[in-house]
């Protein structure tokens, strides 16, 4: 299949249930903005309007065809001390340096990083986002009246219980059309999506930020810029692996990041806020049967169709009616078999996927559980492979040679076991060091074998170090202190 055939098959091999999941996701989108919007201390405005392009944008220019972008909570909250002491314009002017970093991330390949996040920071990262996405509901459930939380239970029975009836309607879109329905026939005292904000009623324009083009300019909005990139990539990145996942279908990491810039740095040109991926709003898509880039087209058009065409009507929806919709994304997207997973899977995973989860419950920042989570697991990794090592030794039928055989990989964590496994004391005329079965990665196992041939020259024995591969052979030449001479695999310190 030719690059241009697949293309056009991730636009129109689902036409009828892209523009279904697109609209469903559309209604969603809506209070999430407006949200996001009061989040960074913006007019509701800049979150629609960032919504509507970073989707359109993204459905052309991204790498994992089905997955929603739009504005999110997690950039937001990274905007809002640049917006309360400088102002909307700096944010629209950071929101491009922003999307100018991503780019430049995608041209340089790095979104193959995603390789070294491990599964358990992965469940770690999506549990803890279904409970975010639970607790972000609890303000809409506390101090309300008795009919709201009749309509979340008829919303959530609905939703579970129409797909008997039939596949073909998305049943959250069955869910906000029929709660909506019955509260405005009923005349329903709940709260509305107008109750949000007030929806803009004009297209967005074109703008350049007025901001002053100087250095000091520059490093202002740099770090905040810099930040947004980072997490808004990540997260796009861990949304982009668990469609892959439920999809069963692979995507354009790179790609994923040159998207992503692209759409922020226009967006920022016609008064938008930076955004990202949005794992809530995907699985809304892929459960409701979106998979292509038309269902991600389709959200961005109808949201923006919707708060011009059909503003009045959109602004009475229940807000029970979503929060129906957004619990069963969270139930839906939580693992649970993570939980019986705990008492079967190694410990060491099991801590990190919890590490994972109590940092972006504790920070609320989804970019500093997922590193927590990382470091963890590099951490653990290490000890691991230092476990894997081993030093065994013989001495010649005389007593005057020893051969020392390393086993394993020579590195920071195992340099101390490497050590102790030399008797230093000992009267030898000659040592053998042998690391044919063995590897040597970084400064500090050079250090080691450096001070191993030391101590042994002090005690006036030939040293031979053997077997050395290409690749230590070379990080040796390089950084040891000790003289060497001989042949390619044997190096000699007298």
């Amino acid at each position: 299949m030719t690059f241009l055939s697949a293309y056009r098959a991730q636009w129109f091999s689902n036409v009828r249930g892209d523009l279904l999941s697109g609209l469903v996701v559309a209604l969603a989108l809506i209070p999430e903005a407006i949200a996001f919007s009061i989040i960074a201390g913006v007019d509701p405005k800049v979150g629609l309007y960032a919504s509507f392009s970073i989707a359109v944008l993204i459905a052309f220019t991204g790498g994992r065809p089905g997955m929603i972008s739009a504005a999110t909570a997690a950039t937001a909250v990274l905007m809002v001390t640049l917006v309360r002491d400088h102002g909307l314009q700096y944010l629209l002017a950071a929101t491009v340096l922003a999307g100018l970093i991503q780019i430049a991330c995608g041209l340089m390949k790095l979104g193959y990083v995603m390789r070294f996040v491990s599964r358990s920071v992965i469940t770690g990262f999506v549990n803890a986002l279904a409970i975010l996405i639970f607790m972000a509901q609890l303000p809409e459930l506390i101090g309300v009246t008795p009919i709201t939380y009749l309509l979340v239970a008829a919303g959530l029975g609905i939703i579970y219980l129409f797909p008997y009836l039939t596949r073909a309607i998305p049943s959250p879109l069955v869910c906000i059309v029929a709660l909506t329905a019955i509260s405005i026939s009923l005349g329903l005292d709940v709260r509305t999506v107008g109750d949000m904000g007030e929806l803009p009623s004009t297209l967005p324009v074109f703008l350049i930020p007025a901001i002053p083009l100087t250095m000091e300019t520059f490093w202002i909005i740099l770090p905040y810029s810099a930040a947004v990139a980072i997490v808004g990539l990540l997260e796009s990145l861990m949304t982009a692996q668990i469609v892959d996942d439920m999809t069963d279908t692979p995507s354009n990491r790179n790609q994923e990041c040159i998207g992503q810039g692209i759409a922020n740095t226009a967006t920022g040109f016609i008064g938008g806020m930076a955004g990202c991926a949005m794992i809530g709003q995907s699985v809304i898509n892929v459960r409701s049967g979106g998979r292509g880039r038309l269902s991600t087209f389709a959200a961005g058009v109808l949201l923006l169709f919707m708060i011009l065409v059909l503003g009045d009507l959109v602004s009475r929806i229940p807000m029970p009616a979503l929060v129906a919709v957004m619990i069963m994304v969270s139930i839906g997207t939580f693992n649970w078999r993570s939980i019986a997973n705990l008492r079967r899977h190694p410990r060491s995973s099991s801590i990190v996927m919890l590490a994972t989860v109590a940092g972006v419950l504790y920070t609320h920042n989804l970019a500093i559980g997922v590193l927590l989570g990382v470091l963890l697991s590099g951490i653990f990794f290490a000890w691991k492979i230092s476990q894997l090592f081993a030093v065994f030794s013989f001495t010649s039928a005389d007593g005057t040679h020893r051969t020392y055989t390393v086993e394993g990989q020579l590195f920071f964590a195992s340099v101390e076991d490497f050590l102790k496994a030399f008797d230093f004391r000992e009267k030898l005329a000659r040592v053998t060091i042998d690391i044919s079965r063995a590897h040597i990665w970084d400064i500090s196992s050079v250090a080691a074998l450096d001070l191993a041939v030391l101590k042994f020259r002090q005690s006036g024995a030939v040293v031979d170090v053997v077997g050395l591969n290409a690749a230590s052979e070379t990080i040796v030449d390089q950084l040891a202190l000790h003289d060497k001479s001989g042949a390619p695999d044997k190096l000699t310190a007298h």
